[in-house]
């Protein structure tokens, strides 16, 4: 399975910049998506599904100080880069403060931004790893993320590649609907619906392999919303 693209929201009100970054980043191979206002940069961010920020500190709506103390206020942990004209010592240490991993002072050069973005997403990839459980279980369910092996109640189930990712994806969700855009985007990387019962047909085959001679059902469909990986219906 190819890597997943990383997804980043441009939150930037000066139409020629916000275009000349998302061009720019989607040719580094990143998805992005873009908005002018600090309130639907609020809204967007509190999604949880960007995996960086990167946003102008003068915005019309909310101003980008304000939306970054929002989201960490809201829980949001994703990764923010913020920049700005304003570049004194003292406007770099309240971005910081505000909750920004980083600040870039315009004008500035696509290939630093691109070099704090690596390094950005270095150190989120090195403390995932160090934080990261080589197990994970729901109730009966276990599943072994290094030598890529299930069980459930002691019995191994043989799962293909896709839907060891699959599963993985829920379990690390368990208890929460997740739905199918999310599986869309994270297991098949498709930023669009392709219109096909493609999600449905993975979760039906998976299904039967974790809950056929078992007494409990444990993959459950959440109607109207998506599916839940728990040991209550």
């Amino acid at each position: 399975m190819p890597p997943v693209t990383r997804k980043i929201l441009i939150v930037e009100d000066d139409s020629s910049t916000a275009a000349y970054l998302a061009k720019g980043l989607a040719e580094t191979g990143y998805a992005v998506e873009t908005c002018a206002d600090g309130r639907d940069g609020l809204f967007l961010a509190s999604e949880g599904i960007f995996d960086l920020i990167i946003a102008d500190r003068m915005l019309p709506g909310l101003n980008g100080l304000a939306m970054l103390g929002a989201i960490r206020a809201a829980g949001v942990s994703t990764p923010t880069l913020v920049l700005s004209a304003l570049g004194t010592v003292d406007d770099r240490i309240d971005g910081l403060n505000a909750g920004a991993d980083d600040y870039l002072v315009k004008p500035f050069s696509f290939a630093e931004l691109t070099a704090r973005i690596d390094a950005i997403f270095r150190r989120v990839d090195r403390g995932a790893t160090e934080g990261q459980p080589t197990r994970l279980s729901v109730g009966d369910l276990e599943i072994d993320l290094l030598a890529r092996t299930v069980a459930r109640q002691g019995k191994p189930i043989s799962l293909g590649a896709r839907e060891f990712n699959l599963l993985e994806y829920l379990a690390r969700h368990a208890g929460q609907v997740v739905t199918r855009t999310m599986m869309l985007e994270k297991i098949w990387n498709y930023h669009f619906d392709p219109g096909s019962n493609v999600v449905d047909v993975h979760i039906g085959r998976l299904r039967r392999k974790l809950e056929d001679g078992f007494p409990a059902p444990i993959l459950h469909t959440v109607r109207g919303a998506g599916y839940r990986l728990s040991v209550e219906p």
